[in-house]
């Protein structure tokens, strides 16, 4: 079959008309997911657009400019964030404010620390960490923890009780949501998610459940809400907050390392040995602390942007860069700040209902397509308790300081099971990732 042209190199400088609608295109393609993790969590959506594009651009700097990336909001931490925040408020948990953040910038460290290593070492000790058996279970749990609260908000109001409205709103959205991804071609079937936003949000508008008042009062120059670490909060380090967010980095690390694949067969680069995956997990570790020292959430690079490039063809870094810039923009537009803040929890729910069963299902098909034989007890053991663990909420706490619960707590026990039970054999790199 013959190779499709590039339309446009990673170091190629695009026109000045193709920069600017191939940038915007990329921004759409990210800016779903990127605002629907900070709407999940009670962070701010301008401080997650700037931070995202800062981090793609401080992403772009380190791996030299030959990584065509964006780094958008990580779903995977989206539960530990609520459950953190939640301790906050607990004046009985030893918490601080601003500690949720604190876990951010440790995630962001996690990343730089295995990339040293990876540079040091290799990457083969990660195929043995990270098999398919528990990299796998760990994505599903992921997903299908966060059922609950897409449902929730796409059956409840403010109050807590059961509204009709926002179910048919919820459902609305979904349906805009799966045509889109079914029978759309081209650029629209990459963006679902913002096209069921914006469906469900008209929707809203007729029916009266949408208050655009904030949008009239808001400024169009506006600073967001940062939170800064001895300005706003002082930040404090306590081993129950590490051990709720870091171990979580195991699938985001995983997904990063996947994504690198998939990005070197689109671009027909090597991008694991140039600029090399040390780097590429480096550009995502400081990142996410640059994130972190702001108050956004922690970034991964972006599977939708990657779908982007391989339709379009057109792998240019400056689109990235025309991306990152547009991202921050928006970011300090307070109008768009204020229409983010008008999006209806059920229509938020509707698209997280489709996004977290995607997340549940693409860690099933890890499993599938790797081939994991669950005739195996040793397969079939460690996969069962980690979903147990990890979805049944299962946690150990030692005094007020230390704990360890959920997806972290089934990420570390799945990690061990893996590395003591017998029988265990060693997956090909290329394959356990492959597209």
């Amino acid at each position: 079959m013959e190779e499709k042209k590039v339309v446009l190199g990673i170091k190629e400088k695009p026109r000045p008309a193709q920069w600017l609608l191939l940038s915007i295109q990329h921004l759409f393609a990210m800016f779903g997911a990127t605002v629907l993790v900070p709407a999940l969590t009670g962070m701010s959506p301008a401080v997650a657009l700037i931070s995202s594009g800062i981090g793609t651009l401080v992403f772009i700097a380190i791996t030299k400019g030959k990584v065509p990336s964006y780094l958008g909001s990580s779903f995977a931490f989206i539960n530990p964030i609520i459950a953190v925040k939640a301790l906050e408020l607990d004046p009985a948990s030893g918490v601080g404010m601003g500690s949720f953040l604190v876990g951010s910038f440790l995630v962001g460290v996690t990343y730089s620390v295995v990339a040293l290593i990876i540079t040091k070492a290799g990457t083969k000790w990660l195929m043995k960490l990270l098999p398919p058996v528990v990299v796998g279970p760990v994505i599903m749990v992921i997903g299908l923890g966060l059922s609950a609260t897409a449902v929730n908000m796409s059956t409840n109001n403010p109050a807590g009780d059961y509204d009709l409205t926002y179910v048919i709103v919820g459902l609305v959205t979904l349906t805009i949501t799966v045509l889109t991804a079914i029978f759309t071609r081209g650029f629209l079937s990459v963006i679902p998610v913002l096209v069921g936003i914006v469906g469900g949000y008209i929707f809203s508008i007729i029916l009266g459940i949408v208050n655009l008042q904030p949008v009239i009062d808001a400024k169009w120059i506006q600073l967001p809400p940062f939170e800064i670490p001895f300005v706003h909060y002082t930040p404090s380090f306590t081993w129950r907050i590490f051990l709720m967010m870091v171990p979580v980095a195991i699938v985001p690390i995983a997904e990063h390392i996947g994504h690198q694949l998939v990005l070197s067969k689109v671009v027909n680069k090597d991008l694991i040995k140039d600029p090399g995956l040390d780097r590429s997990m480096l550009g995502d570790g400081v990142a996410t602390m640059i994130a972190a020292s702001i108050g956004g959430p922690p970034v991964t690079t972006y599977g939708e942007n990657i779908g982007v490039l391989a339709i379009t063809r057109a792998f240019s870094i400056y689109l990235f860069v025309g991306a990152a810039i547009f991202a921050i923009l928006f970011g300090f537009c307070g109008k768009i700040a204020a229409l983010l803040t008008t999006i209806p929890t059920p229509v938020m729910g509707g698209v997280s209902i489709l996004l977290f069963g995607i997340i549940a299902s693409s860690g099933l098909r890890m499993l599938v397509e790797n081939k994991v034989d669950f005739s195996r007890k040793r397969n079939l053991i460690i996969s069962s308790v980690i979903l147990v663990i990890g979805i049944g909420g299962a946690a150990i706490h030692i005094g007020k300081m230390f704990s360890l619960e959920g997806m972290a707590l089934a990420s570390i026990i799945g990690v061990v099971l893996n590395q003591v039970l017998p029988g265990k054999q060693v997956v090909d790199f290329d394959e356990m990732f492959k597209d």
